[in-house]
C-alpha cells in the first residue's frame, strides 16, 4: 500500500477540492493562476510509471478493498476499463473508493491498530502518484532540520532514531526534537514509543545493536518472538498435513523475513531459528509416525540401526523431547529437510549477503 503525498487526493479526485478552490480565489476578489498541475498529472499517467507502479502493487500483494477485487484480478479489470479510468482522472471526475478498515492486533499486545485498506485500483493510483511526487518532496522536513544541526539520523516513514554522544545530550535533542515537531510541523509524537536510551535497549524498525564496543546490526528479540509466533502457527495447522506441504506454507515466509533482516550482521539468530524449525518438523513426523512400530519402522528405512530405532521409539518420552533427540536429527537430518524444500535461514541470509 503506498503513502499517499498529501496534495494525493486533489489529483484522484480533485473536483470538490477544486471547487473549494475556486470558493476561496473569488471571496478574497483575486484571479490567482490555478495551480499548473497537468504537467505532473500526465506524468503519473506515462504508460511506464503506471506500469512500475504496477509491478510495485502486485509483489505488495495485500487484501481487498471494500469492492473485493484481489491484486491477481486488477490486470484484466485495467484492459477493459483503463480508457475510461484515464478519462475521468484527467477529467478530475474520478472518486476513489471508501476504505476498507480493519483491526489488527498490536505486537505487543496493547490494543488493536486500524488499518485502512483501499481498493487494487486507488491503491495502483496512489503508488503512480506517489512515484511522481516523491521526489519533489523529498527531503523531509525533519531530515532538513536535523542536518540542519549536525544530528546523526536515520528515518525511514515516521520513525526516527537519532545518535548522540551522552545521555544529557539525548535528552536535551529529545526535548527540542519534539519541540520542533508538535509547535513547528504541527505533528503528533507517540510518548510511549519514545525515549532516551542505549541502542541495544532500543529497537528500530524489527533491528537493535549488539553492546560491543564495535556495536553490529542485528535482529531484535521482539522480532524473532513474532517470527516464531507465526511459524508455530504454521506447524499447529499442519499436523495433519504432509510435510512437504507444511514447508511450503512456510517457503514464503521465511524467505521474506530473511530477505528483510538481510543486514543483520549477527548470525546466531539465523542458526538458532534453523534448529528450532527443524524440531518443530521433526515433531511433526514423530506425531503423524503414531505407534512405536511405524517409528521403528521409519527410522530403520530412514539409516538408524534396527536395535537403536526399537528403543527410541519405546522411550516413553513425548514428541517435542524426540524431535531433539539424537536418533531423531540423525534419521531426519537438515540435508534430509532442505531436499524437501526447507529454506535454511542462515543459507539464504550466507547468499543475499554475497550479493549485496
Amino acid at each position: 500500500m503506498a503513502e499517499k503525498p498529501k496534495d494525493s487526493r486533489r489529483v484522484a479526485g480533485g473536483t470538490r477540492e477544486s471547487k473549494g478552490w475556486e470558493r476561496q480565489a473569488s471571496a478574497v476578489g483575486t484571479e490567482e493562476p490555478r495551480p499548473k498541475a497537468e504537467g505532473l498529472l500526465e506524468e503519473v499517467l506515462r504508460r511506464e510509471n503506471l506500469m512500475e507502479a504496477l509491478m510495485r502493487v502486485r509483489s505488495n500483494r495485500g487484501a481487498p478493498g471494500v469492492d473485493g477485487m484481489t491484486v491477481e484480478a486488477l490486470t484484466p479489470y485495467l484492459k477493459e476499463h483503463w480508457p475510461r479510468i484515464r478519462e475521468e482522472l484527467l477529467g478530475e471526475t474520478y472518486v476513489p473508493q471508501p476504505i476498507r478498515r480493519v483491526e489488527i492486533p498490536k505486537p505487543d499486545g496493547k490494543g488493536v491498530r486500524l488499518l485502512g485498506i483501499p481498493t487494487v485500483l486507488d491503491r495502483l493510483i496512489q503508488q503512480s502518484i506517489l512515484q511522481v511526487m516523491t521526489p519533489i518532496f523529498d527531503p523531509h522536513d525533519l531530515d532538513k532540520e536535523l542536518e540542519r544541526r549536525g544530528h546523526r539520523f536515520c528515518r525511514v516513514a515516521d520513525d526516527c532514531n537519532v545518535r548522540v554522544k551522552s545521555k544529557a545530550a539525548g535528552e536535551r535533542v529529545m526535548e527540542s526534537i519534539a519541540r520542533y515537531l508538535e509547535k513547528r510541523l504541527r505533528l503528533k509524537i507517540n510518548r510511549d514509543k519514545s525515549a532516551v536510551d542505549r541502542p541495544w535497549n532500543r529497537k528500530f524498525l524489527g533491528y537493535t545493536m549488539t553492546s560491543h564496543h564495535r556495536t553490529k546490526l542485528k535482529v531484535s528479540p521482539q522480532s524473532v518472538k513474532r517470527a516464531r509466533a507465526h511459524i508455530k502457527e504454521i506447524v499447529r495447522k499442519g499436523r495433519g498435513r504432509s510435510l512437504p506441504k507444511v514447508i511450503g506454507e512456510m517457503t514464503p515466509f521465511l524467505r521474506g523475513w530473511v530477505a528483510y533482516f538481510r543486514r543483520s550482521q549477527v548470525k546466531d539468530v539465523f542458526e538458532e531459528l534453523d534448529k528450532w524449525i527443524r524440531r518443530k518438523l521433526r515433531c511433526i513426523l514423530w506425531r503423524q509416525w503414531k505407534k512405536p512400530r511405524t517409528r521403528a519402522g521409519k527410522m530403520i528405512r530412514l539409516g538408524i540401526e534396527r536395535e537403536r530405532a526399537f528403543a527410541s521409539a519405546r522411550n516413553g518420552h513425548g514428541p517435542w523431547w524426540n524431535a531433539g533427540a539424537s536418533h531423531m536429527n540423525a534419521a531426519i537430518t537438515a540435508k534430509w529437510l532442505n531436499q524437501r524444500g526447507l529454506t535454511s535461514l542462515l543459507a539464504e541470509h550466507q547468499r543475499l549477503a554475497c550479493l549485496a
